[in-house]
């Protein structure tokens, strides 16, 4: 399967943000976009006015690059979301945000969404109690996702935990530290999701 192993820094950017492909890094001073560097390629200082075309695929460059997925993958995440009933930008974001590897990263069992990922394939995540090795697997409501009763895993987990703890945890999700297991409350609302990008646009471009 076919997965970006160039520079992180990058992606962010190149979409002239952060996407927290990082970890720690993306919130101290050494972050690319905190010290202002240029968007990548050497004619990075010429502005020219964008299509909507253009204003489009870059709303779905960040999306796909902020959860870590190439494009064939994302694009039938989006397909399954258009055939719900229900606002399809929305369902697409509820979607990314209830694969298992997000979760792990939401809960701050790790520390960026590439970690999590790692992190579920080598078999140190469990869903429900049993331990699951799909980083895509879909999480529903009252699912309860745990870090394995492992001492020399927990002790990786735990500063990385407790950093995010600091920074706070998505409300619809329940973290019991000491336990290293945490519960998904519901499926998030567009409130609950912070304003990543303007879906809609994602909607009209696939839609084409």
């Amino acid at each position: 399967m076919g997965r970006y192993t160039g520079p992180a820094c990058k992606l962010c950017r190149r979409e002239g943000q952060k996407l927290f492909l990082k970890g720690e890094r993306c919130f101290m001073a050494k972050c690319a976009i905190e010290q202002g560097r240029p968007v990548p390629g050497m004619h990075h200082s010429r502005r020219t006015k964008q299509s909507d075309y253009a204003v489009q695929l870059r709303e779905k460059q960040r999306l796909r690059r902020m959860y870590g997925l190439m494009e064939g993958p994302f694009r039938r995440t989006f397909e399954k979301a258009a055939r719900r009933r229900g606002v399809t930008g929305e369902i697409l974001l509820q979607m990314l945000e209830m694969r298992l590897d997000n979760i792990v990263y939401r809960l701050g069992f790790a520390a960026s969404r590439r970690a999590a990922r790692q992190f579920v394939r080598h078999g140190h995540i469990e869903l429900n109690g049993r331990r699951l090795t799909i980083p895509s697997a879909s999480v529903r409501a009252g699912d309860v996702v745990s870090v394995v009763d492992k001492k020399d895993v927990r002790a990786v987990v735990a500063p990385v935990m407790e950093a995010a703890q600091s920074r706070g945890i998505s409300p619809w999700l329940v973290l019991s530290p000491n336990e290293f297991r945490g519960e998904v409350k519901h499926v998030p609302s567009r409130d609950e999701i912070a304003p990543i990008v303007n879906e809609q646009l994602i909607v009209e471009l696939y839609s084409k």
